[in-house]
């Protein structure tokens, strides 16, 4: 067996794998992210609850546990390939809000206000950026361009 042989047969596989990787990946992450939060156990607590404390309706508590349900909805819609069109727009709504701290705490996500230094909190919300780029991946499956 020659290495193109090989190289094709490991790529053959990825592609076979990779979208029911990411898939149960998102269904893992969103589930057990999310189950944390009405479970007063999530270590984004705080800063979830300080996101949200400008809102006119409902207190931080109410909103740490719609989050985590919210979040916990879109695991188990990742799971099935019939939802899966369903949980990316879940996740896109969420990830809205994810985005909020950058914008209205500042002080708590870059250092020193410098916009070019996360902390580790504003590191944990930029890296979702990675997590829209797969939704986008999965999404893009369900459409064969015909031509």
């Amino acid at each position: 067996m020659d290495f193109k042989t090989v190289d094709r047969n490991i790529s053959k596989n990825m592609r076979k794998l990779g979208m029911p990787a990411i898939r149960l990946s998102f269904a893992i992450l969103f589930f057990w992210f999310g189950i944390l939060k009405p479970l007063g156990l999530s270590s984004a607590e705080p800063l979830l609850k300080a996101t949200v404390a400008w809102l006119p309706f409902g207190g931080p508590q109410q909103w740490l546990s719609i989050i985590g349900w919210w979040e916990m909805l879109i695991g188990i819609t990742f799971l099935f390939k019939q939802t899966t069109k369903i949980a990316i727009g879940l996740l896109f709504l969420q990830m809205v809000g994810t985005f909020m701290p950058l914008v209205f705490l500042p002080e708590i996500t870059f250092q020193k206000g410098n916009y070019l230094l996360p902390t580790l909190e504003g590191q944990y919300i930029v890296k979702n950026v990675m997590i829209i780029s797969a939704a986008l991946v999965v999404g893009g499956k369900f459409y064969k361009n015909k031509k």
